[in-house]
């Protein structure tokens, strides 16, 4: 067997002419080996033949291995996703709109609770306004009230002293009157004492009012009588009526009080707005008059 020669041209001049004869050579190992591999059927004779290079062959430098390749980075490992639980995944959507269920009834309930708590609020706002209204509406009806009883004690007093002060003028003039009456009694009694000396009793007699006289005096007197007691009592008054010659009142008098004595102004007010009373039968008229008078005749 021919030995195996590896060629490899310098790296100088001349690079052609050595790359030709590399390519020459390993065409003829390439020959040679095919021949090799073929010689137990081929009987002709072996021939060896040397090659050998007209230029001076330099070593081939020693191969140096390629430099080993980084390490590549370990590759994160990537997890498969657990395939989901289908009855798992339903219970969960079950707990949870259950759990939104009852976050929605509790908020309901809480928003129920405060629109109540808001109501009893007003419903008692209400009241305490209605309360405060109505004892303030009572405050004012009390404070009216004492101003019309002040008002009202204010006008009694008012027409009582009005009252007191007419009485006092009625009084004065019913004096007057009964001054002038008297005078005027006096100068008739001296008048009759001076023509009537040798008059009989029978004249004197005759001079008294008629028996039903002093039931007409009452009866014109009666109707002017103001009086609005209800008691049961019936107070008696007995008044002294004194007339001029023409039936004018000139005076009156209460010889005997009654037990009321709201009766007894009432009578002396009614005979002083009669102020005339009517003549007798025989049109005369009695000086002085003693009426009495019941509130139930």
């Amino acid at each position: 067997m021919a030995a195996i020669v590896t060629l490899r041209p310098p790296e100088a001049a001349g690079m052609g002419r050595g790359l030709m004869l590399a390519l020459l050579a390993h065409g003829l190992l390439v020959l040679a080996l095919s021949y090799s591999l073929n010689w137990h059927s081929d009987s002709s004779p072996a021939f060896e033949a040397e090659l050998w290079s007209a230029v001076p062959q330099i070593a081939a430098p020693r191969e140096e291995a390629p430099p080993e390749p980084a390490p590549e980075p370990p590759k994160p490992e990537v997890k498969t996703p657990p395939q989901p639980d289908l009855k798992a995944e339903q219970q969960r959507a079950a707990e949870e709109a259950a759990e939104q269920r009852e976050a929605e009834i509790a908020i309901a309930k809480a928003k129920k609770l405060k629109e109540e708590k808001a109501r009893e609020q007003a419903a008692r706002d209400n009241e305490a306004k209605a309360a405060k209204a109505a004892k303030a509406a009572q405050e004012k009806a009390a404070k009216d009230k004492a101003d019309k009883e002040e008002q009202d004690r204010k006008k009694a007093k008012d027409a009582k002293a009005a009252k007191d002060a007419k009485d006092a003028k009625d009084a004065k003039e019913a004096d007057a009157r009964r001054e002038a009456l008297r005078q005027e009694n006096l100068r008739r009694i001296q008048g009759m004492a001076g023509g009537t000396a040798g008059s009989t009793g029978a004249a004197a007699q005759n001079s008294a009012p008629s028996a039903g006289y002093a039931g007409r005096i009452k009866g014109k007197i009666r109707p002017l009588i103001i009086y609005s007691d209800d008691s049961a009592a019936n107070p008696t008054a007995e008044v002294q009526v004194t007339l001029g010659p023409d039936g004018r009142i000139l005076g009156t008098k209460v010889l005997k009080p009654s037990t009321d004595a709201d009766w007894d102004r009432a009578v002396l007010r009614a005979i002083e707005k009669a102020e005339m009373l009517p003549r007798d039968v025989d049109g005369r008229v009695p000086p002085v008059l003693i009426l009495t008078f019941r509130p139930r005749e």
